[in-house]
């Protein structure tokens, strides 16, 4: 797998996760030079080359000068996830989150928020990709990621565990008044469909966010953020 971007590439060394090499483009500047230097403690190797070559490599041409190879991205068990919550947990759970740039902010949500994990179909969602990664600013290589089969199921074993689930949507209950105590599971839906019937009704209940304006919807992550952050602030 390739890592892009500069943020990226940083967090990926931060991990400890095996990196098999780093390639830079020559005479580094300014956040290339950190990157290089923790590449070297690492015991990275790091190999240079022109923009050109930076950008044969690159999937999408946002590079920024670094590119990371490293194994696949090596996903969590939603079992893991659970078991490493502590008494008041938070997990998000992503219902049909297809578009790479709306699964890479709702991962750096998580992370920034410090959710125990996130999980996500196996079927009609966005996987963790390159892109994803770039988009997270290195945040899926420090927030456990699942991937289930069966959303449903992963909600089933959530509040078997003491987690109350919750869908985010427009016409629930408003999320300043509800109870976030306890261990929360937050359900965020995709971009057009939102959260599905079955999994909204296997959910304890919805909540939404009042919208003042004349649009009538957030985007996925942002939605996510409001609410992820609501959750923080009450505990």
């Amino acid at each position: 797998m390739k890592t892009e971007g500069r943020n990226a590439v940083f967090e990926l060394l931060k991990t400890g996760k095996n990196i098999e090499k780093i390639l830079m483009q020559k005479d580094p500047q300014g956040s290339l030079l950190k990157i290089f230097a923790e590449a070297r403690k690492r015991g990275v190797r790091v190999q240079f080359a022109d923009r050109r070559a930076l950008d044969r490599e690159s999937a999408e041409g946002r590079h920024q000068g670094v590119i990371a190879f490293s194994a696949e991205y090596e996903y969590a068990e939603a079992e893991d996830i659970i078991s490493a919550c502590g008494g008041d947990g938070l997990v998000i759970l992503c219902d049909g989150v297809e578009d790479v740039h709306n699964l890479g902010s709702v991962i750096r949500v998580a992370e920034c928020v410090g959710a125990d994990g996130v999980i996500i179909p196996s079927n009609n969602s966005a996987s963790v990709t390159e892109a994803v990664i770039r988009v997270s600013a290195g945040a899926a290589n420090h927030v456990r990621v699942a991937k289930v089969n069966s959303l449903n199921r992963a909600i089933d074993k959530l509040k078997e565990n003491g987690f109350w689930a919750y869908a985010l949507e427009a016409d629930g209950q408003d999320i300043y008044k509800a109870d976030l105590t306890g261990r929360i599971a937050l359900v965020v839906g995709g971009e057009d469909s939102g959260v599905h019937r079955l999994t909204r009704e296997k959910c304890d209940g919805v909540l939404s966010i009042p919208l003042r304006g004349s649009v009538n919807s957030l985007n996925a992550s942002v939605a996510l953020g409001i609410a992820a952050y609501e959750v923080l602030r009450r505990r």
